[in-house]
């Protein structure tokens, strides 16, 4: 999403190529031209809680091709040798970062995920040890970029001279539409198999309002619950619509619901980054945060209660950050081909 709000002002003015994997390269290829790389992915044991083991057990093979540069790695330095460009702008994916640096090619990266490596939180030691491990497989995966852009809901504390914190990256259609206020509640959680629980679905179908869920393995209306596929016009629509939002705590959602002034329920993964989020959601006043095992009708009916409250906060914490991303790329660009 940071991508799709930023390649419009960037390929304006320059040549751009367009590599993404998984869920990011469905996102991106009906409006841009996008070659598909590998990617990484999270594995759980059960429902909202991730696996170590699984993860690491089913990534090895993608792991021993970025570890040994493998096949992977020498198709993304093939076609950036062939694009041949000055700097490269990715988030934290491996194949990109080890092809550009096998190349000595300046990087810059661009992502939420470093608030927890550029930016000085004070945290309890299990959130530090917490903290050490997933920045320890960040790193692995990034290295040391030569510049970094942190783009977030809030505004974390940095901790180098060459980080620039920019605001919520909202992409074109988000920043076109203008929000109303259904009665409906907007449901979507980032890997719905974990989330979409029999409680769930429960407390959601006893809520006395309408909800319209986006990413459950289902489609249809039943009764007052509506599901969805998942698609980006169809799903920005709704959020611009809703009455309130439950939802897992990555940062671009609850970014757009700050945007269309929706208040947030919010179910963290079992992440440092997401229970950051989490927490800020909650410290902004911009909704409340609970976890798969506390979530009832009594803690969604408490949230309902007060949804215009967190509405009025969210009103006061909209930003757009496009613009700042934007120049803080091209300026960082400039920067480092020089070099």
């Amino acid at each position: 999403m940071r991508a799709a709000a930023v390649l419009p002002d960037l390929a304006g003015r320059h040549d751009v190529l367009v590599l993404a994997g998984g869920d990011a390269y469905t996102a991106l290829a009906d409006a841009w031209p996008v070659v598909r790389i590998p990617t990484l992915r999270y594995h759980d044991r059960r429902p909202g809680k991730r696996s170590v083991y699984l993860t690491l057990k089913r990534n090895a093979p993608a792991v021993l091709d970025l570890a040994l540069g493998g096949s992977g790695v020498a198709m993304v330095r093939e076609m950036l040798e062939a694009f041949r460009p000055d700097v490269l702008v990715s988030d934290s994916d491996g194949w990109t970062h080890r092809a550009a640096r096998a190349m000595g090619l300046p990087r810059i990266s661009f992502d939420h995920f470093g608030v927890l490596v550029y930016c000085d939180w004070p945290m309890r030691w299990t959130q530090r040890v917490g903290n050490w491990a997933e920045r320890l497989v960040y790193r692995s995966l990034v290295a040391r970029p030569q510049r970094c852009i942190v783009a977030s809901f809030y505004e974390p504390p940095k901790c180098r001279d060459d980080v620039t914190v920019v605001g919520p990256v909202l992409r074109p259609m988000v920043r076109d539409l203008a929000p109303s206020r259904g009665e409906y509640l907007l449901v979507y959680f980032s890997h719905a198999a974990r989330f979409w629980t029999p409680t769930v679905e429960r407390v959601l179908r006893e809520a006395g309002v309408p909800v319209v869920v986006y990413g459950a393995p289902r489609e249809g209306t039943d009764g007052a619950m509506t599901h969805r596929p998942l698609a980006n016009e169809p799903f920005v629509r709704s959020l611009a619509g809703c009455r309130a939002v439950v939802s897992t705590a990555g940062n671009q959602l609850i970014s757009e619901a700050i945007h269309f002034e929706k208040p947030l329920l919010v179910i963290p993964e079992d992440c440092l980054e997401q229970r950051l989020n989490a927490r800020m959601v909650e410290r902004l006043n911009l909704g409340r945060r609970t976890t798969l095992r506390r979530f009832s009708a009594d803690v969604l009916s408490e949230f309902l209660a007060r949804d215009e409250a967190f509405r009025g906060h969210a009103a006061q914490q909209k930003r757009n950050g496009v613009a700042e991303a934007v120049a803080a790329i091209e300026r960082y660009a400039e920067e480092l081909a020089g070099d």
